[in-house]
């Protein structure tokens, strides 16, 4: 494995990780209504477990209110029953062959809980971004050894390294930043 290898594997790596953290911020609710909320809610059809939106159409009534259009009548009450016991603390309301599910309002208590949220997941892709460089810096340690590279080419490979880590782990304080003052916006 040569230096350039090591240098685009961690880069993607921590892409992956990146993408990772978005997704999860993606699924704490602001109090707005976004069809993407609901992605990660799973039903059962026909003896496995599909997400909503390979059932059903989502789409956004208002800035506070999302339409559930079930393809077949029979998952009506399934996916109603799905969302209401999803983690996001919705309240689905059936109404004929569609569900329209109202956001509630956030609490201040309930908006500094979900900040905490938000920094806990930074702080996990942060963690998994370092071990990454220290997963990288093993590898230089490991060329060393074996005399692939020289301890010249090795600190130069690691302030690389520490370089496309501090990138990653500001870009990750870009995010939980952004998404703290979305939270906090009434």
């Amino acid at each position: 494995m040569n230096l350039e290898e090591i240098y685009l594997s961690v880069d993607t790596r921590m892409t992956k990780s990146i993408e990772a953290l978005k997704t999860g911020l993606s699924r704490i609710r602001t109090g707005r209504a976004h069809a993407g909320i609901l992605d990660h809610v799973l039903v059962e059809y026909y003896g496995s477990l599909v997400p909503v939106s390979q059932v059903a159409n989502v789409n956004l009534v208002d800035a506070r209110t999302i339409n559930v259009q079930v393809w077949e009548k029979q998952l009506l009450g399934l996916v109603e029953r799905a969302i209401r016991d999803s983690d996001l603390g919705l309240n689905p309301i059936g109404m004929g062959d569609s569900i329209r599910v109202p956001m509630p309002a956030l609490t201040e208590e309930r908006r500094r809980d979900l900040t905490k949220v938000v920094r806990a997941e930074g702080e996990d892709a942060k963690i998994s971004v370092r071990n990454l460089r220290r997963e990288a810096n093993d590898t230089l340690k490991k060329l060393v050894k074996d005399k692939e590279i020289s301890e010249d080419e090795e600190r130069r490979s690691q302030d690389e390294v520490q370089k496309l880590t501090d990138r990653y782990v500001s870009e990750i304080d870009r995010l939980v930043t952004q998404k703290e003052a979305e939270i906090m916006t009434v």
